[in-house]
Order: C-alpha cells, then structure tokens, then sequence
C-alpha cells in the first residue's frame, strides 16, 4: 500500500512538472555600489558578478522566479567625481551572496514555444537576503575584526529577453538593491576610525547577460493579467 501511495505521488509529481515551463539559467556581468565611497553611478559595473536562477512561467505575462547571486563590490575615492572624495583617499572590496525570490512582469506576451511570441521587455520585482562582511572591532589600530551580517534589501530591475534557438533564450538584465544598511562600505558609528559614511543607504546593482534554457511540456495557460 504504501509503494502504490509512493508511486501515485510521484506519477501526479511528474504530471505537474512536465505540463509547465520551466527555465533555469545563469547570468554573468559586473556589480557595482552607491554608498559613502568613490562613484554615484548607479549602472558602472566594475566588479565582475554571477547568478543562478530557476523560473517558474505561471502564464505568458508573469514568471515566478528564485535566484541565488554571488556579487562582489567595491569602491575608491580616487574615481571618484568630488575633489573631497579624491583627497580623502578610501577604498574597500566586499562580497554579497544574495538569495532573491520574485515576479518578472512581461509587457508583451511571452512563450518560447511560440514562433510569434518569443521576446519581450520586462519588469522584475523581487525581495532578496543577502549576506556580507562588517566590521565588528578595531583590534589594533588599523586592524579591524569582521564577522558576517544578514540583511534584506528591495530590488527592483528591467531586462530584454529574446528566443535564441529552439529551448535556448538569452536575457539582458540591469538590477538595482536598495539596502536598509549603511556599512557595505565598512563605514560605521561603532568603530571611531570608521565613523565616515552618512546616513543615506547603501546600494548596490547588477548589471549582466544570461543564458536560459526552457524545458517541461508547453502549458495550457489560464487566463493571466
């Protein structure tokens, strides 16, 4: 009895994944931070970047979507565009992995099974946790102890995606993160030697190239917005 349960459950299992599309994929590109140190451009990637992710296609205008980025960011004065900053002199490097799930909103109908309906401009809508490095102490002077933080942030972005061949698809795509934090830079009030930044929110954005391959049966899709 409890094989035949087993087996009913993995039969109805399949059926729900082979009667969708499914995509997964990875990105790659370049990262880049708006914070206390060096450049306020919100698209100059400079770091190089890479992401993973798997959608689901809920119906031709919206995709449900999980993805995993490894991001890293820094910054120097010496780029920077105020003559402040240039004297001042600072720089840092740190590194983000970010968990982020979310919605893509098509504006034109979009199915890689479909010969008229295979591009689209899109809106990406997301909630991410990300993780990175801060300092905690100043051991000795100039000697700083770190550990790791867990923060979440509000990203939003906008991308192109375009049918290549058959189940292949390519996607460009510009993210940016609005954090509820302050030192990605390392810049923070409890270490006097690091109390530089403001009290505006760091950001930081990604800005890459994916390669996205399409498997599962072709949906019957329901009536979508």
């Amino acid at each position: 009895m409890k094989n035949r349960l087993l087996f009913i459950v993995f039969i109805s299992f399949s059926s729900v994944l082979l009667g969708q599309e499914y995509e997964v994929g990875f990105s790659l590109g370049g990262t880049n931070y708006v914070g206390d140190i060096g450049r306020t451009n919100y698209i100059y990637p400079n770091k190089p970047a890479a992401a993973a992710f798997f959608k689901y296609n809920w119906n031709p205008r919206i995709a449900l979507r999980a993805t995993y980025s490894y991001l890293p960011i820094g910054a120097n004065d010496k780029n920077a565009d105020t003559d402040f900053k240039q004297k001042r002199g600072l720089s840092f490097s740190n590194t983000i992995n970010e968990l982020a799930v979310g919605m893509e909103f098509n504006f034109y109908e979009y199915d890689v099974s479909s010969d008229d309906k295979s591009w689209t401009p899109y809106l990406l809508l997301e909630l991410a946790a990300f993780n990175y490095k801060t300092p905690v102490s100043e051991t000795t002077p100039g000697v700083y102890e770190y550990s790791n933080k867990t923060s979440y942030a509000i990203p939003i972005g906008i991308g192109y995606k375009s049918k290549l061949y058959g189940t292949l698809a390519f996607a460009i795509e510009a993210k940016f993160r609005y954090t509820f934090e302050d030192d990605l830079d390392y810049s923070t009030s409890r270490i006097p030697s690091l109390n530089f930044g403001t009290n505006g929110k760091d950001w930081y954005m990604f800005t890459g190239v994916s390669l996205i391959y399409t498997f599962g049966r072709p949906a019957c899709y329901t009536d979508g917005l």
